[in-house]
């Protein structure tokens, strides 16, 4: 699977919401997200472009690979993989005796709405502000998820230039 995404800033979280409800999107499931990124043992994630992250919601845990970025038109597409595992602590415990290392830690609110095939995220960032996330997934490249997240972004009254780097890239000094 590819993740077809698109980052904005934004300055009004509250209108965006209510914009959302407006087009009848469903309703939000929010979370509080902590997100713990590994770096390989022998290869520097940060040099091939790769993210290994563990991502806490509540009482669940879910690991992510996420390939190098594909940067299109209007979005930031990459291939990633999901695993729900039962307990993120020792799978922390695996990877760093595997000899990952612990990189750094991303803490967020987040509002997550359905709009179609779609999912518009609403996220404030501890340390960044907030932010609008628009992704689709795609099974290949190409297609009409650029177009798709061209048009929820104009639904929604947003304006600005899409960010390719994510939350963790922009907290590094």
């Amino acid at each position: 699977m590819f993740e077809v995404e698109a980052k904005i800033r934004v300055p009004d979280l509250p209108k965006i919401r209510a914009r959302l409800v407006h087009i009848g999107a469903a309703s939000p499931v929010s979370t509080d997200q902590r997100d713990v990124y590994y770096n390989h043992p022998v290869r520097d994630f940060g040099t091939t472009d790769e993210a290994l992250r563990l991502r806490y919601e509540g009482d669940r845990c879910t690991v992510t690979y996420k390939g190098p970025k594909m940067i299109g038109r209007g979005s930031k597409t990459r291939e990633e993989f999901n695993v729900v595992v039962e307990s993120g602590e020792i799978m922390e415990d695996v990877l760093q005796r595997l000899g990952f290392r612990l990189h750094a830690s991303v803490r967020k609110y987040r509002e997550e709405f359905a709009l179609g095939t779609a999912h518009v995220a609403l996220d404030v960032v501890e340390g960044l502000g907030s932010f609008v996330e628009i992704e689709v997934m795609a099974h290949e490249l190409g297609g009409d998820a650029e177009k798709q997240i061209e048009w929820i972004k104009g639904e929604l009254g947003i304006e600005g230039d899409h960010i390719p780097q994510s939350y963790l890239e922009l907290l590094r000094p």
